[in-house]
């Protein structure tokens, strides 16, 4: 890594920094109506190195990890930064990070590993899991799924920044689709959209115990099929952890990333209806909302002890009471606003990727009512859980999000379910009618592992975190 750096830090050089991946790898495995649908293992290895002179950056990255192939990639970096510099009248904003342990080792704690685990022995799970779904001839089709990464990554950078760390990612899910009275139907666990991850080893997937509630998932699914259909019209609704926790990702997350707010990703999946004058006034909920991001949380997706500029991992608010306090910020966005330092969230898909403002395990901190005391505050309300479909505009302003579950609620109590069950809003709007999140028991931690964006496309794991949540006077409907 020293002659990464030590190559690209010619004359005129700002900053220098060289990130190894080797290796990376990733498995999938997919059992669909008892057999393996995917069975794929990636892995490759390779440095990228990034150069930023005064008024430009440059970038290049190569899979052959031999000494002369790291110079030459070291000097193309540093030409391309040179011919950067010509097409920026000014300096490229840039934020000096000198705070905390800027060195040192990490590795995800692992009880197994997953890669090592027998791959008959995961198929063996998955296929079990997915039998137990068809509990009737009207599961027409059963789905089991899981999935580990790893990354084994060296840093070093030209202002003294340098560490070692080993992430490893494992997860899971199933998911139950019946068929009938011209209905389809669906039914996930622990989530949709390929389960839970978090940060560990094969303990992670055998710990969400596909097999025992496979049963529950199929026989929801075919209930669904002769529910009513969802009511209309504005009513209150309570939101599940999950659902709650995507609708955090979606309209908050991706919302308070500082290079959208700037317009850098205007040419793709959009901008933000924020703007930099908003942080410290702008009202994006109720006093019920406050959203930290947190780098340092145990076993999240988003933890990590640096990130891929060398700044260490952080804990910060986003929102405070339904104020906005800050952004995720990386160090040239960071920056360009003027702030003392980095929030930490710059990463990269991989060593062929410059690294991107992404979010951490952004997440709505729970309240102090327990769940039935949040539900005994509903005289007439709609519970939503596990999302189905969602729509979001550029600017992550109008929304719309089906889920897989409705219950009506009836003076505090749940009663029967309800069919295609989906729910829209205005952001601020939305986060303005939260009355309020019920404890620390039911918050969870939800791994989002294909969290999308950048030109050329980035795929980044994320983690979000919420409790249920009650809001009051929610446009919902039905979709049949």
């Amino acid at each position: 890594m020293a002659l990464a750096v030590d190559t690209a830090r010619r004359p005129g050089v700002r900053f220098a920094d060289a990130r190894l991946l080797w290796p990376r790898a990733s498995e999938r495995l997919v059992v669909r109506n008892g057999q393996a649908e995917t069975l794929s293992r990636q892995e490759d290895r390779g440095i990228g190195i990034r150069v930023l002179r005064r008024n430009g950056w440059g970038f290049a990255a190569t899979s052959q990890v031999t000494r002369d192939a790291i110079r030459s990639c070291a000097h193309k970096a540093e030409r391309l930064a040179r011919l950067a510099e010509r097409t920026r009248p000014s300096p490229v904003p840039w934020v000096e990070e000198a705070r905390g342990p800027r060195n040192g080792r990490y590795a995800t704690p692992v009880r197994e590993d997953p890669f090592a685990v027998p791959v008959q022995r995961k198929l063996d799970l998955l296929r079990e899991a997915e039998r137990a779904l068809h509990v009737s001839s009207r599961v027409k089709s059963g789905r089991a799924s899981a999935s580990a990464f790893l990354d084994r990554k060296w840093y070093a950078s030209s202002d003294g920044a340098s560490y070692e760390s080993t992430l490893v990612h494992v997860g899971g899910g199933i998911e139950a689709t019946a068929v009938g009275e011209g209905e389809v139907q669906r039914r996930s666990y622990p989530t949709s959209f390929g389960g839970d991850f978090a940060q560990g080893g094969f303990e992670i997937l055998a710990g969400l115990d596909l097999v025992s509630h496979a049963a529950e998932c199929g026989r929801l699914a075919q209930r669904l099929l002769t529910a009513p259909s969802c009511p209309k019209g504005r009513m209150d609704a309570v939101l599940s952890s999950d659902q709650l926790a995507l609708q955090v990702h979606e309209s908050v997350g991706h919302a308070t990333e500082l290079d959208r707010v700037l317009g850098y990703e205007a040419g793709y999946a959009g901008t933000s209806f924020l703007s930099p004058p908003d942080r410290g006034s702008f009202r994006y909920g109720s006093d019920a909302m406050t959203v930290e991001a947190d780098a340092t949380v145990p076993g999240g997706l988003g933890s990590f002890p640096w990130d891929d500029e060398g700044v260490p991992g952080q804990r910060y608010p986003l929102v405070r009471e339904g104020r906005l306090v800050g952004f995720l910020t990386s160090r040239s966005s960071a920056g360009e606003l003027g702030l003392s330092r980095s929030g930490g969230t710059a990463r990269a898909e991989g060593w062929a990727r410059t690294p991107l403002v992404r979010m951490t395990n952004v997440s709505l901190r729970p309240g102090s009512r327990s769940v039935p005391d949040l539900l005994s505050e509903v005289r007439q309300g709609i519970y939503l859980e596990t999302n189905r479909s969602w729509s979001i505009d550029d600017r992550r302003l109008n929304f719309q999000f089906g889920t897989e579950v409705g219950r009506l609620i009836r003076h505090g109590e749940m009663q029967g379910y309800v069919r295609n069950p989906l729910y829209s809003g205005i952001t601020p709007e939305f986060w303005g009618s939260l009355e309020a999140t019920a404890d620390a028991s039911s918050w969870h931690l939800w791994g989002i592992p294909n969290c999308g964006k950048g030109q050329p496309g980035q795929v980044a794991r994320v983690g979000n975190g919420a409790p249920w949540g009650l809001f009051r006077k929610v446009q919902v409907g039905g979709g049949g």
